[in-house]
């Protein structure tokens, strides 16, 4: 069930960000130069988005190197905390209603980049040969 709760999570995550990204194209060449100064709302988003892109990729990597330290209890007990995780992000960074979906870019990129600090911390201990079973879970 937290597999499908995942799933769907992360389906509607990223049906968002590549309706963002799709209906942005147009708009490529001027964005990827003047993310200093956006001219409006969707330049903003465009921008925003990058980021978070790349937060997501960083987040991504942190979470493999990770797993691969781990024997398969603890990686058990990443994946529950993972999943706690993500639900807590998607609760504060976006919602639903009868308009859409909607997701606040700057809060999914500040709370993603805490979380790749999370997992790096995490790396660090395991790689000091101190791996805290208790805070893989968080």
């Amino acid at each position: 069930m937290k597999t499908d709760i995942m799933k769907h999570t992360m389906v509607k995550t990223s049906l968002a960000m590549l309706t963002s990204a799709a209906f942005m194209l147009p708009v490529l060449s001027w964005g990827a130069q003047n993310c200093d100064k956006p001219n409006n709302d969707f330049d903003d988003l465009y921008c925003l988005t990058k980021v978070y892109l790349e937060a997501d990729k960083e987040l991504n990597s942190s979470y493999a190197k990770l797993a691969k330290q781990l024997n398969s209890q603890q990686k058990s007990t990443l994946k529950r905390g993972q999943l706690a995780w993500i639900r807590e992000r998607n609760d504060q960074c976006s919602y639903n209603n009868d308009e859409g979906f909607f997701v606040n870019m700057d809060c999914a990129t500040r709370i993603t980049t805490k979380r790749v600090s999370f997992l790096n911390d995490r790396v660090r201990e395991c790689n000091a040969g101190s791996c805290r079973d208790s805070r893989l879970g968080e």
